[in-house]
């Protein structure tokens, strides 16, 4: 752990609403602080959360890019940080995918090497100092084929800790003590189920959160089961099973269409007797929810969630939006089928480029379907519906058809599809209420070519402003602290926006970071702020950003975190 510089504490009075309990703030994920983000940021303090950085970025086929998912930082007013701790060992493959020596690199196998650890730290005369770390017995499920979160969350006194089997560990906040180990089947934990996604308290301290348990060879091929779990403060637990939560849903022996896998460009052309040629079907498999999203909970205690098929295609075809009564009993859910229709000759071109589709294909169809495109639900993505202050909810899907970028798409609080719009995958967004109406902060990014953006959606995903990254440079912080940068002109239009889960702070300021390795901050209006570089250009995972009570902002990079605020 790096030594903490010696800064002087900002005063803050103690609101329980400014802590940072969860992924996305709040039980609601909106990432508002009603704190006021600090200004003139510098380095305050910064510790190693990811010992393995490096060499997971020298596994990545996307140019130094960390396949992990690092969870948000917690932080109360009470001056209690709480940050991810990994440890064990990692070995690197002889050479990137290549499996060799076995198990290395992503490889589940060599995942079981690492530990994932909650480091305790407390602010006291300025320095960020440790008070305890526990590590817990989670591990990331070879269902997932890569790393997974593993987010905690907080209440007033407890720390929620992801463990194994499908359960969770209680700690007692000032200690790191166990309180208790949560487990939903009782008994001995289950070494085939999984603690899945984030962990979502509410306002009441009751815990949320999702289990997939692992059926090999059930409906005839390798399945899942999985439930939402609902722990009350007094230690109650219920559970309700995605298989037979959502009406109208494939059944697993069901079949659900797959993806064509001819020749590009797609989809291929009519058959002999003129019907539309479509994919082959395979038994779609249960829903369950997504390995890596964390249910939502409502003020007026509406739990939300998304689901999956777990047919290989199911996360792209066959998804829903789901919502649920304070007592898990079912209030709508709302398939992401049939909705969309902006595939062949709306975002997608027709023409001869194989990832054109191909001439004569029907209006909208996603050419890897020749169906009307379906909001996909993505198990690579962090993305976790959020609630919003008109009752409504939206979720950030997945499309490839869209050069693998995705639509946010908005429901009403009866579930009705609402509005989407055609943005960066792979993101929470954070809301900010003003003026009797709010706005979400968005990544908007283009992965084929173009500038990439922040852009900020009024409450109807109507487009209000974007603000472009407009670095060009490959920059390093080198040993002595300084940072070299160099222009080697491969990023002529700017660097991605590496954002998971964006902070907004009381006044509208939007905090972030890109993959050029800086922090940013954007006002209300589009303005830059604040430019901060932390460690690496690249070596980043697309991740979460906190702030605390006193306005000071949590961020990471190269498997780093950084606390920035005001000396």
């Amino acid at each position: 752990m790096a030594v903490p510089l010696a800064v002087p504490a900002p005063a803050a009075q103690r609101r329980p609403e400014c802590d940072w309990t969860q992924w996305g703030q709040d039980a609601t994920h909106t990432g508002q602080s009603c704190a006021v983000g600090q200004r003139h940021l510098q380095l305050l303090a910064h510790l190693v959360v990811d010992p393995f950085a490096e060499q997971e970025a020298g596994e990545s086929q996307f140019g130094g890019y960390i396949p992990v998912h690092l969870p948000a930082p917690l932080a109360d007013g009470d001056g209690n940080v709480f940050v991810l701790r990994k440890g064990g060992s990692y070995v690197s493959c002889d050479s990137p995918g290549s499996g060799v020596p076995a198990p290395c690199g992503e490889d589940v196998g060599n995942l079981q090497r690492e530990t994932w650890s909650v480091q305790a730290l407390r602010w006291r005369f300025g320095n960020l100092v440790p008070t305890w770390s526990f590590t817990s017995d989670w591990k990331p499920t070879a269902l997932a084929g890569r790393e997974t979160l593993f987010q905690s969350a907080m209440s007033k006194d407890s720390v929620y800790v992801p463990g194994a089997g499908g359960t969770v560990l209680q700690l007692d906040k000032g200690s790191g003590r166990v309180i208790q180990r949560v487990n939903p089947f009782g008994g001995t934990v289950d070494p085939a189920a999984f603690a899945s996604g984030g962990l979502t308290v509410d306002a009441h301290g009751t815990l949320f959160y999702n289990v997939v348990r692992s059926e090999p060879a059930a409906h005839g091929r390798d399945d899942v089961h999985g439930w939402l779990v609902r722990v009350t403060p007094d230690r109650k637990i219920s559970m309700v099973d995605y298989r037979t939560l959502i009406p109208g849903a494939p059944r697993p022996t069901d079949l659900c269409y797959e993806e064509f896998t001819e020749d590009l460009p797609l989809p291929p052309p009519p058959k002999p007797d003129g019907t539309p040629a479509m994919p082959a079907q395979s038994p779609c498999l249960s829903q369950r929810a997504a390995f890596n999203a964390a249910p939502a909970v409502g003020p007026d205690g509406t739990v939300y969630t998304v689901t999956r098929a777990q047919n290989a295609s199911g996360g792209r075809n066959y998804g829903y939006v789901v919502a649920l009564n304070p007592d898990l009993t079912l209030k709508w859910a709302t398939s992401l089928r049939g909705i969309l229709d902006d595939g062949c000759g709306v975002l997608v071109p027709y023409g001869s480029d194989p990832f054109d589709c191909r001439p004569g294909a029907a209006r909208g169809v996603d050419p890897y379907t020749n169906q009307q495109p379906a909001g996909g639900v993505d198990d690579s993505s962090t993305a976790s519906p959020v609630v919003l202050p008109d009752g409504g909810v939206v979720y950030g899907t997945r499309n490839f058809y869209n050069v693998q970028r995705g639509h946010l798409m908005k429901f009403d609080r009866a579930g009705h599809y609402v509005a989407n719009y055609d943005f960066g995958w792979d993101i929470t967004p954070a809301v900010f209420r003003h003026n009797g109406t709010y706005s979400m902060y968005v990544k908007d990014l283009h992965y084929d070519a173009g500038a990439q953006y922040i852009t900020r959606l009024d409450a109807g995903l109507r487009k209000e402003w974007s603000h472009a990254n407009t670095e060009t440079r490959t920059c390093e912080r080198l040993p002595d602290n300084t940072v070299s940068c160099v222009d080697e002109g491969q990023h002529p239009d700017g660097f991605e926006w590496c954002i998971s889960a964006p902070a907004v702070d009381r006044n509208g300021s939007v905090y972030g970071l890109a993959q050029d390795g800086d922090f940013y901050v954007v006002d209300r209006y589009g303005r830059q702020l604040e430019k901060v570089f932390l460690s690496k250009t690249i070596a980043s995972a697309y991740t979460p950003v906190s702030l605390d009570s006193s306005g000071r902002v949590y961020a990471q990079n190269n498997g780093q975190l950084y606390v920035l605020g005001r000396r």
